[in-house]
């Protein structure tokens, strides 16, 4: 139909973006989501690839996040849900199950994004519980 605009959110629209890119293993496409100021916590808080919790900001701390948690497995996440709160910004409901050679985890998560007036995401927020996580990781048999 001519004329029609795409109904989705920018904000929903970049979370969608963000997981194809995920799964697929499209490191700069997924990079290039993201302003050049953009700030990621994932999960919100300490965590063993972010100690002091402060998150992952710019450009080169994303690249690093990249490949600490997205590029050495399998990457399956499924969103539920997506709740918009205006066109910048959104919270999702999602679960994320991983696969590597000598781990398979699974978790629930609640991810917000904002976007800028460009679409690109400048704070993608993931929260969810690493103790839940570790109870549901399993070791593969040999």
């Amino acid at each position: 139909m001519s004329g029609t605009t795409d109904p989705t959110p920018p904000a929903v629209a970049a979370h969608l973006a963000s997981i194809r890119c995920a799964q697929h293993g499209l490191k700069d496409e997924w990079l290039s989501l993201f302003a050049d100021n953009a700030t990621l916590h994932d999960p919100v808080g300490p965590s063993p690839h972010d100690p002091e919790g402060q998150g992952f900001h710019g450009r080169a701390e994303l690249v690093r996040f990249w490949d600490t948690m997205i590029a050495g497995g399998d990457l399956v996440i499924v969103s539920h849900r997506q709740i918009s709160s205006g066109p910048m910004d959104c919270a999702c409901v999602v679960t994320a199950t991983n696969r590597s050679a000598d781990l398979r985890s699974y978790v629930e998560m609640i991810v917000t994004y904002r976007v800028n007036a460009s679409g690109k995401i400048i704070q993608l927020n993931a929260y969810w519980d690493q103790d839940a996580l570790i109870a549901r990781s399993q070791r593969p048999p040999p």
